[in-house]
């Protein structure tokens, strides 16, 4: 049976100016909710880091941390951080279940992804947080910084199904979590870009120092101020916030911010001493070498262009010419074939050949072996690009009943399909690590990612791969039939 709270649960989270202590009681914030409000630099990442340390012991707690400021609270306090960058989007959501099935401490650390992958990777989570089964409705304080992001007063920039996604889930959050054990502790640089309907449910509020009047009369309105009280917030020092609320207090109150015992990597703080370097050495610090920083992966090569229909003629006469004039030696008709093989695997081979059409391909395949003199059926160009798809995927290389199973499994795949597709299967069948986005590109003749995508895409539709995407902008490709993966 789960541990019961106390019946109550006082953290002090600063004082008064008079030395008095400022108490915050959980079980009422858990019904009553929290709104911080501060701009970058008064100490809104403190309190809520206060906050949490003092209350760990109490209670469970979830903190979606876009900047990478919390997971210092694992060594201490035995968070949990969850790196959103590493899981795909049904994995966030199973591991949001299992939060709230184990009652879990966390940090969600969303520092790295872009924004649009935050938001979205957040608002996942959140849903998946307050669609939990009925039994683990456990209570737990749901922490999310920079909540302007996630719950933007306008649309901005992001695409407008990402914005409903995140304001649907904020809401929930904020507006019926309660019943669900889910507590919102919200906090914004900006009130003023911080949808209404999510700040007006909070009914405890800790407001830090902010300059721009939009946001002060905002604030001066949730405190109880009268307007040209409001000049009070513009003139707090940091860590020093005006407190109101059930949870708190019934009138405001100044509150500093008491001590934290986790925190940030170490870093600068205001001015520091130059370094003292020669004009001179700073110069050839900054410009030897240069290039080898610029771009490190070599360039996607540039898409070669068939040969014209003249040189091939050209090419084919001469060989005619020189075959006739001189004693051409006969070619055995029983090597035909193989030399056929030989010619085409080394076609594969070339860096530009896969860039061009697949008629200048077999153009280029019958002009080498007219060169040759070979005397024998040809492939059509139907079998010439089945044998060249194979010969660039290296499935020749395998053995014989792999090789078979690979090609069972690339029967249903359209022809301009297909070297990708056997790509994708031998480094599956390998077990590799990481696909080879170039080797992959090259095999498709095309170096744009946004076709690559598309590639992918339109294989998983037709039930050939199935693809797992990270947040991260990693992605894992299986191959159904195939025991082993792929990522890229």
């Amino acid at each position: 049976m789960a541990n019961r709270m106390p019946v109550t649960a006082q953290i002090t989270i600063g004082h008064e100016s008079s030395g008095s202590p400022v108490e915050f009681d959980i079980e009422e914030l858990l019904a009553t909710r929290l709104l911080v409000q501060g701009n970058s630099g008064s100490g809104k990442s403190h309190l809520l880091r206060r906050l949490l340390e003092e209350s760990a012991g109490l209670v469970q707690q979830v903190v979606i941390d876009p900047e990478g400021d919390f997971p210092s609270l694992a060594e201490e306090f035995g968070h949990v951080v969850i790196g959103g960058a590493a899981y795909s989007s049904a994995e966030m959501e199973a591991l949001a279940r299992r939060i709230r099935e184990h009652r879990a401490s966390v940090v969600l650390d969303l520092e790295g992804l872009e924004v649009e992958q935050q938001i979205r990777c957040a608002a996942q989570f959140l849903n998946a947080l307050f669609d939990a089964p009925r039994e683990h409705w456990y209570p737990a304080l749901v922490v999310v910084d920079e909540a302007q992001m996630f719950a933007p007063a306008a649309a901005g920039e992001m695409a407008e199904d990402t914005r409903r996604l995140t304001l649907s889930a904020m809401t929930n959050l904020m507006c019926r979590g309660r019943k669900r054990g889910l507590a919102g502790i919200v906090a914004t640089q900006r009130l003023a870009k911080l949808a209404k309907n999510v700040a007006a449910e909070a009914s405890n509020f800790l407001m830090g120092r902010t300059f721009l009047d939009i946001d002060m009369i905002r604030a001066a309105d949730l405190l109880g101020m009268e307007r040209r009280q409001a000049e009070r917030i513009r003139e707090l020092d940091r860590g020093h916030f005006l407190a109101l609320g059930p949870a708190i207090t019934r009138l405001p109150v100044a509150v500093k911010i008491g001590p934290v015992k986790t925190g940030l990597r170490a870093r600068s703080e205001g001015l520091m001493a130059l370094p003292d370097t020669a004009p001179e050495d700073m110069a050839a610090l900054l410009t030897t070498d240069l290039a080898s920083d610029v771009v490190r992966a070599a360039p996607s090569p540039p898409v070669p262009t068939a040969p014209r229909v003249e040189e091939i003629e050209d090419s084919i006469a001469r060989a005619d010419k020189a075959a006739d004039e001189g004693s051409a030696q006969g070619v055995d008709t029983g090597s035909v074939g193989r030399r056929i093989d030989e010619i085409i695997v080394a076609l594969a081979a070339e860096d530009d050949s896969a860039f061009q059409s697949a008629s200048a391909q077999y153009q280029t395949f019958l002009t080498r072996c007219r060169r040759e003199r070979l005397i024998g059926p040809m492939p059509n160009m139907r079998a010439f690009r089945r044998r060249f798809a194979i010969a660039g995927a290296g499935l020749d290389q395998l053995a014989d009943e792999v090789r078979e199973r690979i090609m069972q499994l690339a029967a249903a795949v359209e022809e301009d399909l297909l070297a990708p597709f056997l790509v994708i299967a031998c480094a599956a069948h390998a077990g590799e690590t990481e696909v080879d986005e170039a080797v992959l590109a090259q095999a498709y003749g095309t170096s744009s990612p946004g076709r690559i995508r598309r590639l992918l895409d339109h294989l998983e539709r037709q039930g050939m791969i199935v693809v797992r995407e990270e947040f991260g902008g990693g992605r894992t490709v299986m191959v159904p039939g195939l025991d082993s993966q792929t990522v890229q």
